[in-house]
């Protein structure tokens, strides 16, 4: 029986941090520093810490770096102390025409973007994620954190328009998936896949069809829903509610019938998530795995041993579809980057191979399931590659498989 979820450390409610793991729990994060070191001697108290250059300069060099990501219509900042500050654009870094960064101007930047409850918790914690307004239909998710004792920052552009299926390049097939009465959907990949992307564009494509309410819990939140059909309410970590778990007891009483419980980094939250798919509720979340197939072995890492038939049986019954995505750049001048999907459906004849702790064989179910809406990764990059949407290199560089897809490619099943 699975244990009970945690009581965690609370923070006051005036506190807009997101909790994160503090240096004493970190192990060879960085050289020269012993992590045995008490808190004071690893950390400056901001009300003695000197380091920065004039207020207001770091506001104004952020906010002429995120001004460029606009500007050249990037979608990440990457600014590191020592090095000019980067933008990801197609996919790809490219330095800004800028000297490099001077460590003082980076903790100015700090100064200058957070509020006195947030700088505290960053310079206690070395991490701090949140999110930041820079107008009215723009905001950025950025993690500010400390890498060998110097700050940098990671940003992401988040617009307030949620693109369609079809300019988002998905498959149609996931708007039936999104208009299920209940169950749990995945999707999978790595950090800066789209995931959330594509998730905000299913829950839109409901709002636009059912009257149902959406709760979602986010850290922060990423894209502004408007109440079409559905009612929307979005809770963030930190301003709506003081942590993960707190928000998660209190779902089920807020009377959803569509959750986002968003990136399920331990078992607490998805055993809360496959709680709330078994009670009757449509619960999306995101999870870090390599493809549809293999999220499995994924989940059942996050649970002990005794525990994960228990697991197994709960996602057999439960689970609806999972959606592995990866974006790749494109040959078109008007379209970035695009997905290359997989998707697993449960079907009763992949919930059989579930059962009997088969999921290592499911890739060949997903293979030969095409009728019934699935997709394989090297299909996916097949279709990319005969419609002129993706570079043959780039689909070969991006699978697994290289073999397969390159017999694919030649025309040989």
């Amino acid at each position: 029986m699975f244990r009970r979820i945690f009581n965690p450390v609370k923070y006051p409610p005036s506190v807009k941090a997101f909790p994160c793991y503090s240096l004493e729990s970190r192990t060879n994060v960085t050289e020269g520093i012993d992590l045995s070191q008490s808190r004071s001697e690893l950390i400056t108290p901001v009300d003695t810490d000197t380091r920065g250059t004039q207020p207001g300069e770091g506001r104004k060099a952020w906010n002429s770096w995120l001004t460029a990501i606009i500007k050249i219509e990037g979608s990440d900042l990457i600014v590191k102390s020592g090095l000019p500050p980067r933008i990801r654009h197609r996919g790809a870094l490219r330095d800004l025409a800028t000297p490099p960064i001077t460590e003082d101007l980076m903790f100015q930047v700090a100064k200058d973007i957070l509020d006195p409850n947030q700088l505290n918790h960053f310079r206690r914690n070395g991490s701090m994620d949140f999110a930041f307004d820079f107008d009215q239909g723009r905001r950025f998710r950025v993690n500010l954190f400390m890498a060998r004792g110097r700050p940098a920052v990671a940003a992401r552009l988040i617009t307030s328009k949620i693109k369609t299926f079809e300019e988002l390049g998905l498959r149609p097939s996931l708007g039936e998936i999104a208009m299920l009465a209940q169950g749990l959907i995945l999707f999978s990949g790595v950090t800066g896949s789209g995931k959330s992307t594509s998730i905000a564009a299913m829950l839109q494509y409901v709002n636009e069809r059912k009257k149902v309410h959406i709760v979602t819990i986010e850290d922060p939140i990423e894209y502004i829903f408007t109440d079409v059909k559905a009612t929307i309410n979005q809770r963030e970590i930190g301003i709506d509610c003081t942590n993960f778990d707190d928000a998660l007891r209190a779902l089920v009483r807020e009377n959803p019938d569509i959750c986002l419980v968003g990136e399920m980094r331990d078992y607490e939250t998805f055993e809360a998530a496959v709680r709330a798919a078994e009670t009757g509720h449509l619960v999306f979340g995101t999870i870090h795995a390599s493809s549809a197939w293999q999220t499995f072995g994924r989940i059942y890492d996050l649970f002990p041993e005794n525990e994960r038939d228990q697991i197994r049986k709960l996602l057999a019954y439960n689970l609806r579809a999972i959606v592995y995505q990866k974006l790749l750049p494109t040959l078109k001048p008007e379209v970035a980057r695009i997905p290359a999907l997989e998707i697993l459906l449960n079907t009763p004849v992949v919930q059989k191979y579930i059962l009997d702790a088969r999921e290592g064989d499911l890739l060949e179910v997903i293979k030969g399931a095409k009728d019934e809406g699935m997709l394989d990764f090297t299909s996916a990059l097949v279709e990319l590659v005969e419609s002129e949407m993706v570079h043959q290199r780039v689909a070969i560089e991006s699978t697994p498989r290289p073999e397969e897809l390159k017999m694919r490619l030649k025309g040989i099943t």
